[in-house]
């Protein structure tokens, strides 16, 4: 694989997680997100209930959260239903995991320049 073409799949990647950090990168959302990573799914009426905001305006920021793949809609008799996927997120995770440790490497790589140059 050429460097151009690893560069690409590296940026394609990035725009798929770019998705959902924009996605937790809004207040609300992120309050949203924290309150269903507890596992229990939640109907839009139970989120609005304790959010200072309209079924509707709760329902166009689990939209985001949905086509983020942070969270699912399930249909319970006549009621949404949304919980938490934890796949997306602990993919993110993998991948900040995997940027911390080229800045881990970058830095060393510096760290030594540095240090090799003073003697």
């Amino acid at each position: 694989m050429s460097k151009t073409e690893n560069n690409l799949g590296k940026g394609k990647h990035d725009r798929d997680f770019s998705v959902m950090f924009a996605a937790l990168g809004d207040p609300t959302r992120l309050a949203i997100f924290d309150r269903l990573a507890d596992g229990k799914p939640r109907s839009i009426s139970t989120l609005s209930d304790d959010a200072d905001m309209t079924r509707q305006a709760v329902t166009k920021h689990l939209r985001v959260l949905e086509s983020a793949g942070l969270v699912q809609n399930h249909r319970v008799g006549r009621e949404s239903q949304y919980a938490f996927c934890p796949d997306q997120l602990a993919q993110a995770r993998a991948y900040l995991d995997q940027v911390a440790g080229r800045w881990e490497s970058a830095l060393m790589r510096l760290k030594t320049f540095v240090e090799d140059d003073d003697s």
